[in-house]
């Protein structure tokens, strides 16, 4: 027994939706769903971009990349959040606290720096469009991947380190459904102003470092659009950038409201729901933003459709 006391002592307890008990079981049915969509989209997208000869071009293979990343980081999140919804105990232990910061934080940083490359990418094809194909060669592009995953690694082994060196107090409650940088800090015994200041500044360094880099792109791309005569021409050379726009306000705005502030502005009822957006209701809205409303990847999943049904009949 007093082993057993000594582990559970070691555990974090999640308060995160607490506050509506009643709710809850409503709470696990709508995210369970919105979740498979989200795995559901994901995946086709990668399918679809995968098979069809067509896409095989710079931007989809980052969209490819963007969607595998989409699916990591739910996967990370929302399982256990699930289980928590329908246990009575919500608790992790220290290393499952420490390893789902690791590679949400991780999967973050990566996808904010893969969207700085998609960015350079329509910069590219809109401002040097007769060099695209020597500029955006597939060696570049995945040299750009694998540049945004070292990046987010050597950032995210650093706050997780700081953070999880900390002596922590007995009682481990988190405001908050997942192990984020800021609700654990708050529970930690004796965290100082300094590594505070080191997350702080390595949340700049993710954050305003590739946004940016993708406003100096988009600088560029409105000066050659409006060069552009005709107005049918403009129209479809914003509609490219469109798409990536969305996203990147979407994850920049509750990415910096999140994490680029002072401790002391933390609130873990604002936190939560702005948790929710990026960790459920952003991986669902990107591919229908930036994929299923493209008529490139429209045109070659209604082709894809018509080849299955096709073989369906051939088979019968």
């Amino acid at each position: 027994m007093e082993n057993d006391s000594q582990t559970l002592a070691t555990d974090f307890i999640f308060l995160g939706f607490s506050n509506l008990a009643e709710l809850q079981k409503l709470l696990f049915v709508v995210f369970l769903l919105l979740y498979l969509v989200t795995l559901s989209t994901n995946t086709t997208i990668m399918t679809i971009i995968s098979l069809d000869p067509s896409l095989h071009t710079p931007m989809y293979f980052f969209l490819c990349g963007l969607s595998f990343s989409e699916i990591c980081y739910t996967f990370v999140i929302v399982p256990k959040m699930l289980v928590d919804l329908l246990a009575e105990r919500k608790a992790i232990s220290f290393l499952g606290c420490a390893v789902q910061m690791y590679f949400f934080l991780f999967l973050g940083c990566s996808h904010s720096f893969l969207l700085a490359a998609m960015g350079y990418d329509r910069f590219v094809a809109i401002c040097h469009p007769l060099h695209y194909n020597s500029i955006m060669t597939r060696r570049v592009c995945v040299q750009m991947m694998i540049a945004s995953a070292f990046s987010g690694l050597l950032v995210t082994q650093t706050i997780t380190t700081l953070v999880f060196c900390l002596p922590f107090q007995a009682s481990r409650k988190l405001n908050h459904f997942f192990c984020d940088i800021a609700p654990v800090l708050r529970v930690a015994f004796a965290h100082t102003n300094l590594s505070e200041a080191v997350v702080f500044t390595l949340s700049i360094f993710v954050l305003l470092i590739p946004l940016t880099l993708i406003l100096i792109s988009y600088l560029f791309i409105l000066f050659t659009i409006l060069k552009i005569p005709s107005a049918a021409g403009r129209r479809k050379a914003f509609s490219t950038c469109s798409a990536h726009l969305t996203v990147v306000i979407m994850h920049y705005g509750c990415a910096s409201f999140i994490y680029l502030r002072p401790n002391a502005s933390y609130s873990s009822d604002q936190d939560a729901v702005i948790s929710v957006t990026y960790t459920i209701l952003t991986p669902l809205l990107n591919p229908m933003i930036y994929s299923l409303r493209n008529k490139d990847v429209k045109t070659a999943l209604q082709k894809a459709l018509r080849k299955s049904r096709l073989s369906q009949k051939d088979f019968q």
